[in-house]
């Protein structure tokens, strides 16, 4: 935390200590009944959590990316769900701060940092999985409105979210496809359907949700920014974050496995020592700790990278797919230091597992992530810093 200022240290310890206090010992209970988590979120409100991306003067509690990163691995070493909550919420958040009318910003942002209104983004179609420029939610403009057509699957936090970023196809004969597409801030209303809760493996309690929508109209003052066909560049720059979130998400998943783990070796005896000293073990928990140093540093070289105002697509996607690749591994070795107790819902690191592999799979996919890294590096030609 060293590059962090003293206050933003001190939202990281307070975050941190609350994680110990009022999180840790209530998670199973809920993960394992798929509760809604909604003291636990209380809470995060009045601590500011939804406000960590709002500056002055909509908001109070603005920190820098790296202190956001810090956060976000706190709240999923408690629980990762309570990371989700705010993941999309915080995107839609800066896609307002960088490309909403004046408007837009005074309307939304001074709730959201609050977290009076909470925002979530819709981006997945059914059919289109990680091929955006494929999907098929239309915006047809009417007059002073948009009627919108379409549906949208993966949508965490849809029933609680009062607020859309939807990315939508206000031109569909455009080409390239991405220009035309944009992004509407779509509120809750008639033709507008949160359809079902998706049964998921892991990240429980927080829902994820199909959406439809049919004949929905909107004003076109909801259209992100001034004018169509942005929505692509801007939602692209603005999953930069999400996916610094996702791997902020995988190193609190990691830690947490790695901290029961070394609890655990050191209390468990075989043979008459503690486990750790059995070198197959120690090796797995120096391997877990190192891979979680390195998938931390290389996040928050990402998110400095970010606040400097420069392009880091590829970094933030090199973060995401060294840390969620890095939290499965660690999760997976804590299975095996734990032995049967590693498959037993009585402890945590069962849920652990089952949480990592979202890490991998959300945000774009891994195979994504490495397709993105790969043009970035042809494009720039070096990887020099």
């Amino acid at each position: 935390m060293e590059d962090l200022s003293q206050e933003e240290r001190a939202i990281v310890r307070l975050v941190r200590d609350w994680v110990d206090s009022s999180v840790k010992p209530v998670a199973s209970e809920l993960e394992h009944a798929n509760t809604y988590p909604e003291a636990l979120i209380e809470a995060m409100k009045e601590m500011g959590v939804f406000g960590l991306a709002v500056p002055e003067p909509w908001g109070e509690a603005k920190v820098s990316t790296p202190c956001y990163v810090l956060v976000t691995e706190e709240l999923a070493r408690g629980w990762m769900s309570l990371a989700g909550a705010m993941g999309g919420h915080t995107v839609v958040a800066k896609l307002l701060l960088d490309y909403g009318t004046q408007e837009q910003k005074d309307t939304y942002l001074p709730r959201m940092a609050t977290g009076e209104l909470r925002a979530t983004m819709a981006l997945t179609e059914p059919g289109g999985g990680s091929d955006l420029q494929a999907m098929r939610t239309t915006a047809v403009r009417d007059g002073d409105e948009y009627v919108v057509n379409g549906s949208k699957t993966w949508i965490s936090n849809a029933r609680h979210a009062g607020l859309v970023a939807l990315l939508c196809k206000t031109d569909p004969r455009a080409e390239p496809a991405h220009k035309g597409i944009s992004i509407l801030l779509v509120e809750k209303g008639p033709g507008f359907t949160v359809s079902r809760d998706l049964p998921k493996l892991g990240y429980k309690g927080v829902e994820s949700c199909e959406l439809s929508f049919e004949d929905m109209r909107v004003p076109t003052a909801a259209l992100l920014g001034d004018s169509e066909g942005d929505g692509f560049g801007q939602m692209m720059r603005g999953l930069e974050v999400g996916r610094l979130q996702v791997a902020a998400r995988g190193l609190g998943v990691g830690r947490a496995a790695l901290e029961d783990s070394l609890r655990y070796a050191q209390e468990r005896e075989s043979f008459g020592v503690p486990i750790w000293k059995h070198q197959s073990i120690g090796n797995y928990l120096a391997e877990m700790a190192t891979k979680l140093t390195a998938a931390r540093q290389l996040t928050l070289y990402a998110a400095r990278k970010y606040d400097a105002g420069e392009r880091a697509d590829m970094e933030a996607g090199m973060a995401k797919l060294f840390a969620s690749e890095a939290a499965m591994q660690i999760a997976l070795d804590a299975v095996r230091i734990h032995g049967g107790y590693g498959y037993s819902t009585e402890f945590d690191v069962e849920r652990y597992f089952r949480d990592a592999p979202l890490m991998i799979v959300g945000e774009g996919t891994n195979e994504i992530q490495r397709n993105v890294i790969a043009r970035q590096l042809v494009r720039r030609g070096t990887v020099a810093p």
